[in-house]
């Protein structure tokens, strides 16, 4: 008998809005048994009916639901939402590399489906999305005609799913590095090594737009992974410093540049907060400094000694610009919310002592839209500052 789940009393009112995720606190009683990973049906206390989702006893999100209605999770049902996700990303003119299926703003819940030219790469975040992960690859297979799939199984939340870590091909053959076009660019991704599905396309647009903050001048572009905002700041900037932590990130970088033909980059390996330290008592001073790190806080306990994070990290920046250059800041933590991120630019300026505006702000790429209803998937925040 399917798991039929009744919530507390007034509980379903999130989640009726048109949010995904019911948590086991939530609660009130669970009737029928089936195994985990099932599709279970969701009901208000009263028994009104709010949804359908696969069900893990061993997450604190029990269940995320997809289905508001009687359709049923069968291959017509996936093939159904995986082309109304692709078809809505072509309605933007994305074409050879972009986020076709953005989990919950897909109505697809923990699921993640990139496109790199010829080449599909998912991630199954949830027990239930990966039991049927080869049913998704068939109809991945089928409405699209890749020539490889690759799973991405190695994020740490599968371990909170009851999932082992684990990568592999779902079809055909994956290459180790695809060669995508990017805002003009060419771009070696490596899907199997690199951070996240092998490339942060969510930068995609603020990438861009960094170009007209980096023209004739000297860059520093901290955190630079394999090399994004380096890259599209070198069409333009007179030279590019690159930093990270990695020496994997930094040869690819090195390896994209090559693939331009620019030669007005150079790649320097450290711990940003050092170096940015150390490029202060040099006195060093740059055109445009940017700085796109990862997430600081992944918990909302952590959000107090992430914002001391940003704010120590931008105080210091902010100290290396040129008057009348720019800074380009970026926070990618859903808890580090756009006013509070905001709040903690605004406490780096006046400790900085400098005059600083803000003339413009961005998100996330539009192949990665945010629901309204589920702040989780407004995440990106992107701040251009002019420092004087």
């Amino acid at each position: 008998m399917p798991y039929k789940i009744y919530l507390k009393k007034n509980e379903e009112k999130r989640i009726a809005g048109g949010h995904s995720w019911v948590y086991a606190n939530e609660v009130a009683k669970i009737e029928g048994k089936d195994k985990n990973g099932s599709l279970a049906e969701v009901y208000a206390n009263d028994g009104r009916f709010i949804g359908k989702g696969y069900i893990n006893h061993l997450s604190k999100i029990l269940v995320r639901i997809f289905i508001r209605g009687d359709e049923v999770d069968d291959k017509a049902f996936y093939l159904k939402r995986l082309e109304e996700a692709d078809r809505a990303r072509k309605k933007l003119i994305f074409d050879d590399c972009y986020r076709m299926v953005f989990a919950e703003a897909d109505d697809l819940p923990a699921l993640i489906v990139d496109r790199y030219g010829d080449y599909l790469v998912m991630q199954c975040l949830s027990f239930g999305i990966d039991e049927r992960k080869e049913l998704i690859a068939e109809c991945l297979k089928e409405l699209f005609s890749p020539k490889g799939i690759y799973m991405r199984g190695d994020v740490q939340v599968r371990k909170k799913e009851g999932l082992p870590l684990e990568s592999k091909v779902l079809f055909g053959e994956v290459p180790d590095e695809i060669v995508i076009r990017e805002n003009g660019i060419l771009l070696s991704v490596d899907v199997k090594n690199g951070q996240k599905t092998g490339y942060f396309l969510d930068q995609k647009e603020n990438r861009f737009a960094a170009r007209r903050y980096c023209a004739e001048g000297s860059v520093l572009d901290c955190f630079c992974n394999s090399g994004g905002f380096s890259l599209n700041a070198a069409t333009c900037a007179k030279e590019v410093t690159a930093v990270d932590i990695s020496e994997f990130a930094l040869e690819n970088v090195k390896k994209n540049a090559e693939l331009n033909g620019f030669k007005n980059i150079h790649t320097l390996c450290g711990d940003a907060f050092e170096l940015l330290r150390k490029f202060r008592a040099e006195k060093a001073e740059f055109d445009c400094v940017i700085l796109d790190p990862p997430a600081f806080c992944k918990s909302a306990a952590e959000v107090k000694d992430a914002a001391r994070g940003y704010r120590d990290i931008n105080l210091t920046a902010m100290k290396l610009v040129k008057r009348g250059g720019f800074l380009i800041t970026c926070s990618c933590s859903h808890y580090m919310t756009l006013p509070l991120f905001e709040k903690t630019l605004a406490d780096a300026a006046r400790a900085s002592g400098r005059r600083v505006k803000c003339v413009e702000v961005r998100v996330q790429a539009p192949d990665h839209p945010a629901l309204l209803t589920a702040e989780e998937t407004n995440y990106l925040k992107a701040f251009f500052l002019q420092i004087f």
